[in-house]
């Protein structure tokens, strides 16, 4: 899995989608973008990847589109559209773009022919052109983050102030809540 950090500036989101699904394609890997307001870590990210793996190769998936269900998983939520919240929107936005060529162990969800060989450099080099290059992971925004969570502050005070390890709770809540 590699990661590239940037601002996306975003007119029109079906046409943006459009052309991260060509990155993906071309590349053979799978690739998502996220709005790094709402990522509170890499880890955040990885842990969403092994899950939603997990659930492809199980079967128990909810989206057809592997980077879909990563979407899901790093956003805690099963309904599509509610994930849909961590994504892009119009304007300029700070990103944290996902590059992984691993496939969940199915074809069509990972990488062009399912067998993690998708080749990760191009899509990262094809997103630093495409994104304006600029360190955004590890800069989220701790009240947008907890709102959309429903991390209260008492949870939060009994968690250490931890707010990482509250969003990787409910990253792996999502499956007990199948």
């Amino acid at each position: 899995m590699r990661l590239v950090e940037g601002v996306a500036t975003v007119d029109d989101v079906g046409d943006f989608v459009g052309r991260i699904g060509d990155i993906a394609d071309e590349s053979g890997t799978t690739v998502q973008v996220f709005d790094a307001r709402y990522v509170v870590s890499r880890r955040h990210l990885e842990r969403a990847v092994e899950l939603a793996d997990r659930a492809i190769v199980r079967g128990e998936n909810v989206a057809r589109d592997r980077a879909v269900e990563i979407l899901c998983y790093a956003a805690g939520r099963r309904q599509i559209d509610r994930a849909l919240t961590l994504g892009v929107d119009e304007g300029e936005t700070p990103v944290v773009a996902l590059v992984d060529a691993g496939g969940g162990g199915t074809e069509g969800n990972g990488d062009s022919n399912g067998d993690g060989e998708g080749d990760e450099a191009a899509a990262e080099a094809a997103l630093a052109d495409l994104l304006g290059e600029r360190e955004t992971l590890g800069t989220y925004d701790e009240s947008l983050v907890s709102e959309y969570f429903g991390i209260g502050e008492m949870e939060l005070r009994a968690a250490d102030g931890d707010l990482e390890a509250l969003v990787l709770e409910r990253v792996a809540l999502l499956d007990v809540e199948k």
